[in-house]
């Protein structure tokens, strides 16, 4: 096995007059925490469905675990883990319900699906209906459900967007755990200190292109500047908006 998780060769999406991804290349190595980091609007969810298989590209390629990922592979299927923006969840279920149901889904053990939920701390809400909680049990629950299966390799599109200060914090160290625990995670954001404190490496992207990449300090250091807001503003001749 090599020591590259994911490699991602010229990627191209355009959606009318809009070039969404402008030839993306990256790679990420098995067990990095990597970061997609950029405002909004700047290609990072095009980017990462196109690499989780959901999105075909107009032009280039991506490769997961030694497996292209498009066309929709049912052998990486098992093995990737994806957390959407936007929750996907069944109406009127529990959260023990819903993951108990994501679990069926693989072939997963209910006591597996269980062990999930306390994992994410919400065996306290297990029989709580998923529009009843908060913002951030709602985001334990829909990581709880992409890693249900076990997978290698996890995707999170902006996991704490929404968030107050207190569940983003929680749910950075449950970040941290799915990583420590040999996971290759792959992260988009737009929050700078998000990418800064879990990352190993971030790619900077705006304008559907990677500007930069490197791990938050060495890009800081390179460019001479306090954060990683300044690299944004140095890269791009403007003011980071998040």
């Amino acid at each position: 096995m090599t020591d590259t998780a994911i490699t991602v060769e010229g990627l191209r999406k355009r959606y009318g007059d809009t070039q969404a991804v402008d030839g993306v290349s990256f790679e990420v190595k098995h067990g990095e925490f990597y970061g997609i980091l950029g405002p909004n609007g700047a290609g990072k969810t095009t980017t990462l469905e196109i690499i989780e298989g959901l999105r075909e590209p107009d032009e280039g390629t991506a490769r997961l675990l030694g497996e292209a990922s498009w066309p929709r592979n049912p052998a990486l299927l098992h093995r990737i883990g994806v957390q959407l923006q936007a929750s996907a969840f069944f109406e009127r279920l529990s959260a023990r319900e819903q993951i108990h149901t994501f679990a069926s889904l693989y072939g997963v053990p209910g006591d597996r699906a269980d062990a999930m939920l306390e994992t994410v701390g919400l065996n306290d809400k297990s029989g709580t209906r998923e529009n009843k909680l908060s913002g951030g049990q709602a985001q334990r629950l829909s990581i709880a459900c992409a890693l249900v299966h076990d997978p290698e390799l996890v995707f999170l599109d902006e996991p704490t967007t929404g968030l107050d200060p207190q569940a983003r914090r929680n749910l950075w160290d449950l970040l941290r755990t799915i990583n420590s625990e040999g996971r290759t995670v792959v992260l988009t954001t737009h929050y700078m200190d998000e990418a800064e404190i879990l990352c190993d490496r971030v790619a900077v992207m705006d304008n559907g292109r990677i500007l930069r990449v490197g791990t938050p300090a060495q890009l800081i250091e390179e460019l001479g500047v306090r954060s990683l807001e300044d690299v944004f503003l140095q890269l791009t001749g403007r003011e980071y908006r998040e």
